[in-house]
Order: C-alpha cells, then structure tokens, then sequence
C-alpha cells in the first residue's frame, strides 16, 4: 500500500490571490481617473455661467400675547 501524501506548503491561496488583484487593480484605475479630473482639470464648474439667487421672505410678525388677568 502506497501513501499519496503530497506537501504543496510552498504553493497554497494562488487562486484568491489573483481575484483580489483584479480588483484593486479596478479601484487604483477609477481612483486615477477621479484624481485626473479633480486635479488635472480643476474639478470647477465651467465658467461662463451667472448665477444669482436672490432669496426675499416676507417679513412675519408674532402673534400679539394675551394678557393673563
């Protein structure tokens, strides 16, 4: 009877490790898009544009207090 025991202590979580090399080589490249346009580009709005908001209430006033006689 022969014992087929074979020792791969060397070569083990090969497999996992490429999945999870996909990955974050996925978030580096959308993390260097992002940096492209917020610092290469100025991350501004375009310019060219008037905006002017111009926020008007009404003026309220309290209700008058009743006397406590």
């Amino acid at each position: 009877m022969t014992d087929n025991n074979t020792n791969n202590t060397g070569n083990s979580g090969g497999g996992g490790n490429a999945g999870l090399a996909f990955i974050i080589g996925g978030i580096v490249v959308v993390l260097a898009i992002v940096a492209y346009f917020v610092f290469v580009r100025g991350g501004a709005a375009p310019e060219g544009k008037d905006i002017d908001v111009d926020i008007s209430v009404p003026e309220v006033s309290a209700p008058a207090v009743p006397s406590g006689n």
